[in-house]
């Protein structure tokens, strides 16, 4: 019998609610429905997660060793690479779990550990999101009331707020996570052991509101009140800040991605509540949902992968630093292999 994953409202693979295992039969949903997904989703998350360390190396290199110090919008980036870096690091530990036909080999500790880094990615990503758009908000309709918030060192402690707020929230899962061995698959999987399904709805209703509903709604006031306030501006103004309304423009392409990543997974975790509570029902119904749930699912972590590119990559500031990076290592080269030609000839002359 092969297992089956139930639904992730946790963000990865599979969930049981105490002792009682709550995997479907042989037939809900279709174990065919499934081979094809368990089949694709390894080599799906090892290319998500090469692309994304790859990319968020690189964005942190260019913000680590250039030799001006980061800006305000700079920190948050730089921030959100380092948490996107921390979620695409422990995909390679699930995709090796889904090809191990869900036998977690890698222990205990690393169950918990790997399934608690991307909870942190989970709530850290969406809120440096967030100061982002307070930050440009600020920057563009309350200049000068506010303006003086807009600090290196205030951005710093926001920063470190929200890794803070991260882990705080990662807590249950480093409770609730853990290996335990299923008989009837003969097999030992890495499983979110909630109590009770009231405690697992509780989690899941805690997850949506502080991971979607709160922050989402926060962006979109920023966006909007940047949007009006544009609009409102005089032509002599909007000319003085051009490179604010280029940031906006950023903010609004960024928040699509994240809609479009994000939304249909928090979209079957509310159908996944109603299922629950038996309020829809139906075999077809429970194994839509759970197919879908796992789909999107790899469709938000994709997410770690578009954010240095929207964020950072395709931003005109950001090029320029990479630019004046590299002439810095040209330079550096340059002195240096100057340097050990001077001191050839040097050692040639004293023979």
């Amino acid at each position: 019998m092969t297992f089956q994953p139930t639904s992730i409202p946790d963000f990865s693979t599979p969930v049981l609610y105490g002792d009682q295992n709550q995997t479907n039969g042989p037939h809900c949903p279709d174990p065919e429905a499934w081979e094809w997904l368990i089949a694709g989703q390894p080599v799906y998350i090892m290319v998500i997660a090469i692309l994304g360390i790859v990319f968020n190396l690189f964005v942190l290199m260019v913000f680590l060793l250039h030799k001006k110090a980061c800006t305000v919008a700079e920190i948050y980036l730089s921030n959100l690479a380092a948490a996107d870096l921390l979620l695409v690091s422990c995909l390679p530990f699930w995709a090796v779990n889904i090809a191990n036909d869900f036998v977690w080999p890698f222990g205990n500790f690393m169950c918990k550990a790997v399934n608690v880094g991307i909870k942190i990615n989970v709530y850290c990503s969406i809120y440096l999101l967030v100061l982002v758009s307070i930050d440009r908000y600020v920057a563009l309709v309350h200049t000068m009331s506010y303006g003086r918030m807009r600090r290196p060192k205030y951005a710093k402690l926001g920063c470190l707020l929200t890794w803070g707020f991260g882990l705080l929230m990662s807590i249950p899962t480093f409770i609730f996570r853990g290996v335990k061995y299923l008989p009837e698959y003969d097999i030992r999987a890495c499983l979110l052991l909630y109590p009770t399904d009231a405690v697992a709805v509780l989690f899941e209703v805690i997850l949506t509101i502080f991971s979607f509903i709160i922050p989402i709604s926060i962006i979109s006031f920023c966006t909007i009140k940047i949007i009006q306030a544009l609009q409102n501006q005089g032509i002599e103004r909007c000319n003085v800040e051009k490179t604010e309304h280029k940031a906006t423009t950023l903010v609004l392409v960024v928040l699509l991605a994240f809609l479009i990543c994000w939304v249909p997974f928090h979209l079957v975790n509310i159908s996944d509540w109603l299922l629950r509570a038996e309020v829809m029902g139906g075999c077809h119904v429970e194994s839509a949902i759970e197919i879908c749930t796992q789909i999107f699912t790899y469709l938000a972590f994709f997410n770690s992968v578009l954010n240095p590119i929207l964020y950072v990559i395709v931003g005109k500031n950001f090029r320029k630093k990479v630019w004046e990076l590299f002439k810095q290592w040209n330079t550096t080269k340059a002195t240096t292999d100057s340097g050990q030609s001077n001191l050839s000839s040097s050692s040639k002359v004293s023979a």
